[in-house]
């Protein structure tokens, strides 16, 4: 009997063992928000994570609201990241709760210092959440990233380490290329003219300045005196090249192109820009550098800059020049 009892006790053991080192091996099933927070999380955390994004290609995530399967998938995973800064300002009650029942809960944004955040203009109380349009400021969102994965993963904590280490890297060599081909540019041409006030943290980092239809969150409204102010500024600063998103609708943007012809001045489409969401699911402008390095290239070429052929991803700081 105590042998047999000796077993039983030992079979446990081991089947605890076992149990535990599968837990301890699967991948941390991870939902992101945004595209652009999934692929950080994917970009520190390789074969250990296993990352759902809930708001995908063209999606506006200012209007955006969860469904019982987003609700569902957000109760199922060991982590939730988000932007934060109410980027995701419908979804702000499902994330409250789900971080007061003890689930992982991370803002990537709201751990960056509060003095390189930029507020509202039209509400200074909130804050812009675009934070992601600056590359070197959003590589500082990637230690936050890291720090929440190793305490989900302590036994990975040298391997997240590493790979933040190398995408942060590669995030500044990004910065530096956006600073080189923007500062071709002519100074009396840069700026840049969008369907809302998402690129403002890009303006502030690479020299341009920036001028929305619509306020910060596409829930405002714009309003025919928000459209013939930007006529006016079209026309008095001979602007020939405004910018639809891939994520608002572009009514607005043909509003001012009508406005402008009808007083003269023709002004053309520069481009399609990545806003508040990344391209397609597995091409390069799925991902937040080609998301970029598409958004820059789009700006420069428009507004008469030089962009080397291939983008960044043909660039060396060394040899190449724009």
């Amino acid at each position: 009997m105590k042998a047999m009892s000796r077993m039983k006790k030992y079979v446990w053991m081991m089947t605890a063992a076992l149990v535990a080192t599968a837990i301890e091996a699967a991948p941390v099933r991870v939902v992101a928000t945004v595209g652009m927070v999934a692929d950080l999380v994917r970009a520190v955390g390789g074969d250990a994570v296993e990352v759902t994004t809930l708001i995908g290609e063209g999606i506006d995530p200012h209007v955006y609201k969860p469904t019982r399967h987003d609700v569902l998938a957000l109760s199922r995973a060991d982590m939730i990241f988000y932007n934060g800064l109410l980027l995701e300002g419908k979804m702000a009650d499902v994330l409250e709760r789900l971080g007061r029942q003890g689930k992982p809960v991370v803002a990537v944004a709201d751990g960056l210092a509060a003095d390189v955040i930029l507020a509202d203009g039209a509400d200074p109380r909130h804050h812009d959440p675009h934070v992601w349009m600056d590359a070197a400021l959003w590589s500082h969102a990637v230690g936050k990233v890291g720090e929440a994965l190793t305490a989900q993963r302590p036994d990975k904590a040298e391997s997240f380490q590493a790979a933040a280490a190398r995408y942060r890297a590669e995030l500044l060599r990004l910065d530096a290329y956006i600073r080189k081909i923007a500062a071709t540019i002519e100074p009396s041409r840069r700026v840049l003219v969008t369907a809302h006030d998402a690129f403002h943290y890009f303006g502030r980092a690479y020299g341009v300045e920036v001028m929305g239809i619509q306020g910060i969150s596409t829930e405002s409204e714009a309003g025919l005196n928000d459209i013939n102010r930007l006529v006016d500024a079209l026309v008095r600063r001979d602007i020939r090249a405004i910018f639809v998103e891939t994520s608002v609708a572009d009514r607005n943007v043909r509003a001012l192109i009508e406005g402008a012809r009808a007083r003269g001045h023709e002004v053309v489409i520069g481009g399609s820009l990545f806003s508040d969401a990344m391209g397609a699911a597995g091409t390069y402008e799925g991902t937040y550098i080609g998301m970029m390095d598409h958004n820059a290239g789009t700006v420069v070429r428009a507004l008469g800059g030089r962009v080397p052929e291939g983008g960044f991803r043909s660039w060396n700081e060394e040899t190449s020049a724009p």
